[in-house]
């Protein structure tokens, strides 16, 4: 920070015994963001590339272009530059990356960007070369020193050594005259063969300070004299403001000041409870005019509508009105409404900006996009981008909620900034209920299904209608609504599949797995019926409708054999099957399902099969399997956001947008399946599967399809 430190305050309360935690943090937390230091380390590193940097203690940092928000890319990119200077697991730090879209691009889609599940498969050369080019430098570094020739040095968890004459060193003592060498052009990387690192369950890097509470993440930013701001924004989407009355807001003890920002009225206090409180005391009046104020309820029946209009071809196969047409065919039907949904992760938007004396800012925030957040943030300042330092901090979960092309938090936060022209810092914070209630949620969407069966039985015809927002904003097709429906993977000979974008003052985003959150259910579970009504084994029929897709197969059959599928289930359960492929990655799940006293769905067991290709570190993709599991059943089980009467939001905290909680867990096993294919991503595809299983299952149990999410709200009913 340029000439100023501040430092900052972590404040815990521990609910029910009225104690209140201040526990000063050093400065360097403040530091290390920009500096490539991680927390808790007091010396400097020398950048030895653009990726690697090492300390004089011999501890290697990599800086990481990908958010760390509980994923893992801070443990997996490490993996792949230890692995490639033959360091010790233990030297291994990380950081992450300036914010630079030249440096840091995601070379999956060209930005500085975290999603997609593309951390691990876009750096996967990339930052092996880093890690192959560092250990080459140090090598030479050694030679030069050492008067001996290179091809006889070696590098051996993480010492450097000479055999010929005894001489041994760590990283460190050749790091400066490493960062002089000339980089080789092409450095040689391993053979799969070789790896000592890869492919083993290495501790995460970022556990133990998660775990000591020594990791910072934005909430947990607070300098001294940190004005707080929160914004009073409409109870429906697309209004503005028309006036506000702030004089009961003033009142309140703390309370700093009230200003009209673009979004709504921001409120800035001393802290974070008179902030809160002045803002329920604003007395704002809305302008309506161009709001949604329709229900869930009545833009779902407009969807419905418009399953007869014609639609935008994405795929278009065979002769589907033909397979349709012909003698003894039986038509099977079903439409499926899915609801919005919010991210809800457990740390909501917040960002933190200082100004330094010399003018420059820094702003702290976890960011998906860090270096359009930094764009944008330096546009609504009217500051040159080289005066704005966007420092990207863990994160305590985005699932897509940090990932917005326009940036339109930073475009809040940096308003709301702007608007107090104060020299103190700012926090600028959603609380839950803004984030529940604020929008950029999963869209809604529905389906049509119809299916064609002839007299063998076999499934001979397919048609599929989707109806719902472009997350991307099209007037075209929109292939985030389609992925995963029009490249159909099972062999049916006719196969139609037509998408209508729907225009709402909603706004949309992508929600973990973007459109396999809803595809994959529609596909498994309509398949899954197509095969009841014909009585294929759910395993056997797909496995027929599979042939030639032997990654899909492959993770079919490992989790029906994990399942002992067919054996004898347990009175009063059933169990359900799903195979989904999403960002490249493929993924199969069976579940085992009762009826719990409540009437809904009890989820006891999954037994999950993936191939991501070649496993980095098998610890953190089975971590992220189970977490995703976790997170879509949450979803396929309770959650909605839903429009009541007028169009204001229902749901506002996890009372009425819950997830599943600890003891509704179910067991879960894993299992990766053995490939020598590049790696995949492994953040989303573990939840495409779980929410078809789950209905299937029921449906097997029940004998009662499931046509809408989430399954509660059907049981309710």
């Amino acid at each position: 920070m340029a000439n100023q430190d501040f430092g900052i305050t972590r404040r815990s309360f521990i609910a029910g015994s009225g104690l209140l935690i201040a526990i000063a943090l050093a400065p360097r937390a403040l530091k290390a963001a920009q500096t490539g230091v991680p927390a808790g380390g007091g010396q400097e590193l020398v950048p030895i590339n653009t990726f690697v940097k090492i300390g004089a203690d011999d501890t290697v940092t990599i800086l990481s272009k990908h958010l760390e928000m509980g994923q893992g890319p801070f443990t997996g990119l490490a993996t792949l530059v230890a692995e490639e200077m033959d360091a010790d697991w233990s030297q291994m730090r990380a950081v992450h990356a300036p914010a630079d879209n030249d440096l840091y691009a995601n070379l999956a889609y060209g930005i500085q960007g975290t999603g997609g599940s593309t951390s691990i498969a876009n750096s996967y050369d990339q930052i092996r070369s880093a890690g192959a080019t560092a250990r080459a430098m140090l090598i030479a570094a050694a030679a030069e020193e050492w008067q001996v020739p290179a091809s006889e040095i070696t590098i051996e968890k993480g010492r450097i050594r000479h055999s010929a004459t005894g001489r041994e060193s760590g990283f460190g003592a050749f790091a400066d005259k490493a960062a002089r060498q000339t980089p080789p052009a092409e450095p040689r990387l391993k053979r799969p063969e070789e790896f000592v690192l890869i492919g083993t369950d290495l501790p995460k890097l970022d556990t133990r300070s998660k775990i000591d509470g020594t990791a910072v993440f934005t909430i947990d930013v607070m300098p001294d004299k940190t004005l707080v701001a929160v914004v009073a924004h409409p109870d429906h989407f697309g209004a503005t403001v028309k006036s506000f009355d702030d004089g009961e807001a003033r009142k309140v003890q703390g309370v700093v000041d009230v200003r009209q920002v673009p979004s709504g009225v921001a409120v800035y206090a001393d802290d974070t409870f008179a902030a809160i409180k002045g803002r329920d005391l604003l007395h704002v009046e809305w302008d309506l005019s161009k709001a949604e104020t329709r229900s869930s309820e009545e833009i779902a029946a407009d969807y419905v509508r418009r399953f007869s209009e014609a639609g935008i071809v994405a795929t278009d196969e065979g002769n589907v009105d033909e397979a349709f047409d012909m003698a003894g065919v039986q038509t099977v039907e079903a439409e499926i409404i899915f609801p919005f949904l919010a991210h809800a992760p457990m740390e909501p938007l917040d960002a933190v900006f200082v100004k330094a004396s010399d003018g420059s800012l820094d702003i702290y925030t976890g960011a998906q996009f860090p270096a359009m957040d930094r764009e944008v943030a330096a546009e609504v300042l009217g500051m040159q981008q080289s005066q704005v330092r966007l420092n990207t901090q863990l994160t305590g979960g985005a699932f897509g909620r940090k990932a917005q092309f326009g940036s339109p938090y930073m475009q809040e936060a940096a308003s709301v900034y702007a608007a107090i022209g104060s020299q103190r810092p700012l926090k600028h914070m959603w609380t839950r209920e803004d984030d529940i209630r604020g929008g950029y949620y999963r869209p809604m969407y529905a389906h049509k299904m119809r299916g064609a069966i002839n007299r063998n039985g076999e499934i001979t015809g397919w048609d599929q209608v989707i109806v719902g927002q472009s997350i991307m904003g099209k007037v075209d097709l929109d292939d985030t609504s389609v992925e995963g429906a029009s490249n159909l993977p099972y062999a049916i000979p006719n196969i139609k599949v037509t998408s209508h974008n729907v225009e709402l003052a909603v706004p949309p985003l992508w929600w973990r797995s973007v459109g396999h959150t809803h595809t994959g259910f529609a596909v498994e579970t309509f398949v899954d019926e197509l095969l009841s009504k014909v009585g294929r084994d759910p395993v056997e029929g797909r496995l027929a409708l599979l042939a030639g897709k032997p990654r899909h197969t492959g993770v079919l059959r490992r989790a029906a054999e994990m399942a002992d599928w067919g054996a004898t289930v347990p009175e009063g359960r059933a169990r359900g099957i799903a195979v989904v492929e999403s960002f490249h990655t493929f993924v199969a799940q069976v579940v085992e399902v009762s009826v719990d006293p409540e009437g809904i769905p009890r989820v006891h067991k999954v037994w999950c099969a993936v191939d991501c290709g070649l496993a980095i570190n098998p610890n953190v993709i089975k971590a992220q399997m189970e977490g995703g599991i976790g997170y879509g059943l949450g979803a396929v089980l309770f959650d909605a956001v839903t429009l009541g009467t007028g169009g204001k939001v229902v749901q506002s905290n996890f009372h009425d947008y819950r997830s599943i909680r600890i003891n509704e867990m179910p067991e879960v096993v894993v299992e990766i399946i053995k490939s020598s294919q590049r790696p995949t991503g492994v953040g989303e595809p573990g939840l495409p599967p779980i929410g078809p299983a789950v209905a299937n299952a029921w449906r097997s149990l029940t004998g009662t399809p499931v046509r809408q999410l989430p399954i509660v709200n059907i049981v309710a009913t």
